[in-house]
């Protein structure tokens, strides 16, 4: 006879165990939230406590009040409808209480003591502390003004959750200078989209924004012209915005085509162009001299200056022009940030006599941007970087040539894969990071965004967990969404360079399935070519019905309309995969009707195929593609995998 203890079987004995435990046994564990960019520091502490209707908020003396305002919208948007204000901190809070401010005020210092967390002492950093004391005390402590916003945005995120947990952040930027630059051929970014896009930096904890359209004729052709008043104001409320997030405005102007690099008077026509957008509220500059003949003087003036035209005359002429400027924004603006300046040789980091010239003439307050090894490189290590420190004289800011489409390689593409090779560690050999993005400005912010986490702290990124972040933070935090957005960045996952090698692969996930789907059919019993098979019915579903949920349900609707190409190519070939599947299900079961399933496949195939860009949206024009080498090959292929061995 069995012992009695026998008749308990596991699941019974759980039940038991969990009915006799405690509501707090019960409780769910408390878990390290995930915060982006990853702070350098983030450490769990003892309790969690609800942040429930009701919260007092603490407002310490220095704190700017537009970010104060932010924290009580967020504390809204949260859910928190009753919240108080305070001066001074209780003994034990009856409520959950925030208290923000710089961590040099005393309201902030006790706050800090209490929750025994310590300031962060660099510049743009923060202290986020959260203690189960009473109802529960956070503390946002910024070092400076910037580093109480980007608390901010860390509590943001922070507030996606009911509980609480007891922790504490103590986070600072990797690098100095982290954002993007609006650098891409044609068409230029609209007023609307790139209000968004600055909100989206103030959101990800960037702090720079280059405006540098190349198709913008006031920027570049007609460099000399002033802007229309119209152009002028509406830039204006740009740099308000960018104000508004912590993000530091840089106008770039390109005189390269055309300038006279000895004539006093475009010297002088330049410094009036930025004096009339320092009267709008721009500091920073940008002089950018990529994309330029360097081998041949605009005018014979610049011939009895610097002598014969040549590479290092070219840079002993740039030089002249970049050193006067830098000297006026000082005399205009003490405070101003240093001028920055793309070279004409600006990839690689190959001694020349160009880099020679500007190593030995270029003022070093003035910053140097580079794009790594090639104008679209395949990877960057700290070696590069150390090689361009060498090369340049100074540490480069890298122009990184990620996710821009404007060239032949990348035409009929989003590049929607994570960031990825780019070295941890090149924190220590740039001055910072700059992604030069896609026309498209929603999409961008998939490969953006891990450019700024990469910035923010290069040491603690993580491309993949980065990138699911994207696809959330597109879709609001809706699973299904999100879920739909990651089959689109599957799909167009492929990066190329200007070579014939891209370095992101296209199609990943779905190549892994069709390769399993290949073997098991060539080599797998019935029941291995039934689940795979299975497999591929569902693949072919999700990648048709994706299209339509990002179209529902993501929340900015420009992503799908700036996508809109290819989320309809995306179903065109998501159905012709659905015919595929159910061709090689007909064929696998000796059934005569996959030859017609594999000819519908085809027929909606070269539908898909033949979808074009949004004209005028792009540089170049021309079909959209949709995991080419993956998806296409794999439904040709398709009749010849599996014979129809039944007779109609």
């Amino acid at each position: 006879m069995a012992r009695a203890a026998n008749r308990w079987t596991g699941g019974a004995l759980a039940a038991i165990t969990l009915a006799l435990l405690t509501p707090a046994a019960q409780a769910s564990p408390v878990t390290l939230p995930a915060i982006f960019p990853t702070p350098v520091s983030m450490t769990l502490e003892d309790g969690a406590f609800q942040l429930g209707r009701a919260a007092t908020l603490i407002v310490a003396p220095g704190t700017e009040p537009e970010t104060a305002t932010l924290i009580h919208t967020l504390l809204a948007q949260a859910g928190v409808t009753d919240i108080q204000t305070a001066t001074r901190l209780p003994a034990t809070p009856d409520r959950p209480t925030i208290v923000i401010g710089p961590d040099s005020a005393a309201l902030v210092r006790d706050a800090l003591n209490r929750s025994q967390a310590r300031p962060e002492d660099k510049a743009e950093g923060y202290t986020l502390a959260t203690r189960a004391i009473g109802a529960g005390l956070i503390t946002l402590a910024g070092h400076d003004a910037d580093g109480l916003f980007h608390a901010a945005q860390s509590f943001r995120q922070l507030l996606t959750r009911k509980t609480v947990p007891a922790l504490t952040i103590r986070d600072h930027p990797a690098m100095p200078i982290r954002g993007t630059i609006e650098g891409f051929y044609g068409k230029p970014w609209s007023m609307a989209d790139r209000t968004k896009h600055l909100n989206f930096l103030g959101q990800m904890k960037a702090n720079t924004y280059v405006y540098s359209p190349k198709d913008d004729p006031f920027a570049r052709d007609k460099w000399r012209e002033a802007y229309p008043a119209e152009t002028l104001q509406a830039l204006g409320t740009l740099v308000a915005t960018a104000r508004a997030n912590h993000v530091d405005f840089v106008y770039a102007i390109s005189p390269g085509p055309s300038i006279c690099f000895s004539d006093p008077a475009d010297e002088q026509t330049l410094l009036r162009k930025f004096a009339a957008l320092r009267g709008i509220g721009v500091h920073s500059f940008y002089v950018a001299l990529d994309d330029i003949e360097y081998q041949k003087w605009n005018c014979e003036a610049d011939k009895a200056a610097f002598g014969p035209s040549g590479a290092q005359a070219a840079g002993v002429a740039q030089s002249k022009l970049l050193n006067a400027v830098q000297a006026d924004l000082l005399k205009q603006d003490p405070a101003s940030r240093p001028l920055i300046m793309v070279p004409t040789e600006y990839y690689d980091a190959k001694e020349s006599p160009y880099k020679a010239a500007l190593r030995a003439n270029l003022n070093p307050r003035i910053v140097v941007q580079w794009t790594g090894t090639d104008v679209v490189p395949p990877a960057i290590s700290v070696p590069d970087a150390k090689a361009a420190t060498k090369a340049f004289g100074r540490k480069t800011l890298l122009w990184d040539n990620y996710p821009v489409n404007d060239y032949a390689s990348s035409a009929g593409r989003l590049l929607l894969a994570p960031y990825a090779k780019r070295e941890a560690g090149l924190s220590t050999e740039l001055t910072g990071i700059l992604s030069n993005p896609m026309n498209q400005e929603a999409p961008s912010r998939v490969a953006v965004t891990g450019v700024l986490a990469f910035g923010w702290n290069d040491k603690g990124y993580d491309a993949d967990r980065t990138w699911h972040f994207a696809a959330r933070d597109l879709a609001g935090g809706d699973a299904r969404a999100t879920a739909a957005l990651l089959e689109l960045f599957d799909v167009e996952h492929l990066a190329p360079t200007f070579g014939s090698q891209p370095w992101q692969e296209q199609a990943p996930r779905l190549k892994a399935l069709l390769d399993h789907v290949r073997e098991a059919l060539a080599n797998g019993d019935a029941g291995e070519r039934r689940a795979a098979l299975a497999m591929l019915r569902a693949k072919a579903d999700a990648i048709t019905e994706a299209p339509d949920t990002i179209r529902a349900g993501v929340v900015d609707p420009g992503f799908a309309e700036q996508a809109r190409p290819w989320l309809e190519a995306m179903q065109l070939w998501g159905r012709s995969l659905q015919l595929t599947a159910a061709g090689l299900t007909a064929a696998d079961q000796g059934s005569a009707t996959a030859t017609r399933y594999f000819a519908d496949a085809q027929r909606i195939a070269a539908q898909a195929a033949a979808v074009q860009s949004i004209p005028g949206a792009v540089r170049f024009d021309g079909p959209i593609k949709i995991a080419d080498g993956v998806l296409d090959t794999f439904i040709a292929d398709a009749p010849s995998l599996i014979a129809v061995t039944a007779k109609p």
